[in-house]
């Protein structure tokens, strides 16, 4: 599942790249929309395209509450959601079936752009498994437009999702025990992802056919990505690690 996320563009790059203007929420600072590494855990602010108004960028919180219940008790849903994922991310193949997906799979559709992800690696080391996390990110290192939805609660607050589907070859070597990765959407399906007209078979055309693989690079690093008493979000926290235990083949070799 995507639960970190890397954002190191200026809102005034993404805004040229999505033709889009930042619409900040009172009390953020554009310092507090990049980062190196965002837990989602944390349920930091991100921004998103709308598909109600793409002409702009929100601020919203990473982590989907359902329309039925309150944003004013966010702290009490996300962590009695926590063993769940507290709604960072959905699987599409629930999107037109899940009652808290369904109302919002063909009218609050998002694009989530990102620099990077983080995904771990389930490695072994004397008979026993220990976490690798590696970081994904595009060749070409343009931004990656992540796939969501978003939701209104009951009293107006505003949360999104990142959907997720079945590993690809890539994922699968590397998220090896939950086999999944995150909706990747080529540059050319942007646009058409936040189209109002699309139906149902068009959304999931869009799922099935996201960026490939090779288009995407992905390498080991530092463990310090999972301890608490590590500052993560710095430059260097993407820099390639070896680990004699991972036999997987990477580009980005220290």
């Amino acid at each position: 599942m995507c639960y970190s996320t890397r954002q190191t563009k200026k809102v005034s790059e993404l805004e040229k790249i999505f033709d889009a203007v930042a619409k900040i929420s009172p009390g953020l600072e554009e310092k507090d929309l990049v980062f190196n590494h965002a837990n989602g855990f944390a349920h930091p602010p991100m921004l998103i395209i709308p598909q109600e108004n793409p002409k702009y960028m929100a601020t919203l919180m990473w982590g989907l509450i359902p329309h039925w219940e309150s944003g004013a008790g966010s702290k009490e849903y996300y962590k009695s959601t926590i063993k769940w994922g507290s709604g960072l991310n959905a699987k599409s193949e629930k999107l037109f079936s899940s009652n808290m997906y369904s109302p919002h799979a063909l009218t609050k559709r998002c694009v989530v752009p990102v620099t990077g992800f983080y995904e771990p690696h389930t490695a072994e080391k004397n008979g026993k498994p220990f976490k690798v996390p590696f970081h994904f990110e595009r060749k070409d290192k343009e931004v990656i437009s992540l796939a969501g939805i978003y939701a209104f609660t009951n009293d107006g607050y505003a949360t999104f999702t990142i959907l997720t589907k079945e590993a690809t070859p890539l994922f699968a070597k590397i998220h090896n025990k939950k086999n999944r990765r995150p909706v990747i959407l080529n540059d050319d399906d942007v646009k058409v992802w936040l189209n109002p007209n699309l139906k149902r078979e068009d959304v999931e055309a869009v799922i099935g056919n996201d960026m490939p693989d090779d288009e995407i690079n992905a390498y080991p690093i530092s463990k310090d990505l999972y301890k608490r008493n590590v500052d993560t979000n710095v430059p260097e926290i993407i820099e390639p690690v070896h680990y004699d235990e991972i036999e997987i083949d990477y580009e980005n070799k220290p």
